[in-house]
């Protein structure tokens, strides 16, 4: 896939064997590069997001096989009601 700014994708070790296992994580995607790098490779900039809460925590950026992101379910949490 294509990653594009605003995508919120899964980066495991289909995307990278360094992101194998307990070094997988969910990606903001803030900028894609536009630097040379090997065929149907990208430097992804992004938050990673804390799968419990849903905040970005850190800043990153890796180097991805296109072929192996996903994008992650869309969360859906309860709306909370509004005091007037």
């Amino acid at each position: 896939m294509e990653p594009k700014v605003g995508d919120v994708l899964i980066v495991d070790r289909q995307a990278s064997v360094q992101f194998n296992g307990a070094n997988a994580l969910i990606l903001r995607v803030i900028s894609v590069s536009d630097r040379a790098t090997y065929d149907g490779w990208a430097w992804v900039l992004g938050y990673v997001v804390d799968p419990v809460t849903g905040e970005a925590t850190v800043r990153r950026e890796v180097f991805v096989l296109r072929g192996g992101l996903r994008r992650a379910a869309p969360e859906r949490r309860p709306m909370r009601k509004v005091e007037r």
